[in-house]
């Protein structure tokens, strides 16, 4: 059987070496089937959520749903004392605080959370949550680790809660347009697909501050949760920019742009999982107070197609489209025999080749306009219908994201089982594809 993978809040704050973790983990929770009946909103009831995370990004989300007719904030959770009182203000006392997330999940006043905590937190808050009977949404990257990715997706399928994962840029025109264009076969077949992101940061990177002594409003220790234990540094808190330079807490830009621009050509081609990953990369010219990766080069394998991404903090490739070194540019092209697509978030233009292309104009709107990312989540908790971006679509493209980081750690092609969701002939890979969380936090091995 395999190890409870939480512990209680009083083991985790100190007395879990004196404590067996099975015996305080087993009580926390309620089965899920036990509060499907209770999870389930009314079609005129208002909807109670719980946001774990409450930071920048956490606060952003806060202030959507607070504009949403339907829903209630109960609870706001966050291990800086700060983040919860700004939070708390904007509430206007509906909320009660909390600084451990488990408090959040076995509350019976929240039929669902919201998860915008750092990265690395991720995939044991998803888990906890789909043990906890809540439905969820996730802010990306879903994971950091491709152990993760499949212990998530799996945690889902057995679970059954409603999901969305925090993907926002899905829900726009743009990308529906650009979608019912290459499925219109215009393109004709379309083998090859270039994903990019850069970003010039120069060789300062994102600066140098010294590390040190936590804030006091900062509980440091359960902010490190399930990684490695670090000293204190204010970059790490900055905001997403900063601490995507961090890799044991982010695993750097790839994880943290990528979802949102791979997300279009899997969602348009539908694609699935890739056979094989390539990947080079690594920390060239920054010199911060980070140590993530500043170049990443990857090629995905799919059936008849090969997807790549080029990722830079030190470069704009020469493109035209660079018009400030320091802003972010991002993009894909759809490569296809009679022509090209080039789409960003918000354009999307095409290059005929030659003569091949002999209608260019875009196919009639078929896709229906979203009503926002945040407000398709909350409707699909009363429906009971997964949106567009739930887990067991959006793995998908976690997978390929999780996967491209770990062949560039080891320097070699990956082949993938994508029916069986496992690394082939490659024992090490295996290994390291499942992170070692820190004790107490115990990494999920049921879910694998």
């Amino acid at each position: 059987m395999a190890k409870p993978h939480r512990v209680s809040r009083r083991g985790f704050l100190g007395h879990a070496a004196s404590v067996g973790a099975a015996s305080v983990a087993a009580p926390y929770f309620v089965s899920s089937n036990a509060l499907a009946a209770d999870a389930k909103p009314g079609a005129n009831d208002k909807i109670n959520l719980g946001l774990i995370g409450v930071g920048l990004k956490g606060t952003d989300l806060l202030k959507t749903w607070l504009k949403q007719p339907d829903v209630v904030v109960t609870a706001v959770c966050d291990v800086s004392q700060k983040a919860r009182e700004a939070a708390l203000a904007l509430c206007k006392g509906t909320a009660k605080e909390s600084t451990d997330y488990r408090e959040v999940l076995a509350r019976k006043d929240v039929d669902a959370v919201v998860i915008a905590t750092p990265p690395h937190w991720h995939a044991l808050q998803a888990i906890d949550a789909c043990e906890a009977g809540k439905d969820f949404y996730l802010e990306k990257p879903m994971t950091m680790h491709l152990g993760e990715t499949i212990a998530v997706y799996r945690a889902v399928q057995r679970h059954k809660p409603i999901t969305q994962i925090g993907t926002q840029i899905h829900a726009t025109d743009n990308y529906r347009r650009v979608v019912e264009y290459v499925r219109s076969g215009k393109l004709g077949h379309i083998s090859t697909v270039r994903a990019y992101f850069f970003m010039n940061q120069g060789p300062g990177g994102i600066g140098q501050a010294p590390d040190g002594d936590p804030p006091e409003w900062l509980d440091w220790n359960m902010w490190c949760g399930p990684a490695p234990a670090r000293a204190f540094n204010p970059l790490l808190i900055k905001g997403g920019h900063e601490h995507a330079s961090f890799m044991d807490y982010s695993g750097g830009f790839t994880p943290g742009l990528a979802p949102h621009i791979i997300d279009l050509p899997i969602w348009a081609l539908e694609l699935g999982c890739p056979s094989s990953v390539s990947a080079t990369g690594g920390r060239y010219v920054v010199k911060d107070s980070g140590d993530a990766y500043d170049n990443h080069e990857v090629l995905w394998q799919y059936p008849k197609m090969t997807m790549t991404w080029m990722g830079s903090l030190v470069n704009g490739y020469g493109w035209a489209e660079q018009t400030d070194a320091f802003k972010r540019r991002h993009g894909s092209y759809f490569h296809g025999v009679n022509g090209t697509l080039h789409a960003t978030y918000r354009s999307r233009q095409v290059t005929p080749e030659g003569d091949f292309l002999k209608d260019a104009s875009e196919p009639p709107p078929s896709i229906p306009e979203s009503k926002g990312h945040e407000r398709e989540w909350l409707d699909a908790l009363r429906s009971r219908t997964q949106p567009l971006c739930h887990v067991g679509y959006h793995y998908r493209v976690d997978m390929a994201c999780t996967l491209s980081v770990l062949a560039m750690k080891l320097g070699r092609t990956l082949r993938f089982d994508p029916r069986a969701l496992k690394i082939v002939g490659d024992a090490e890979a295996e290994r390291l594809a499942i992170p070692t969380y820190r004790d107490p936090w115990k990494f999920p091995t049921k879910y694998l």
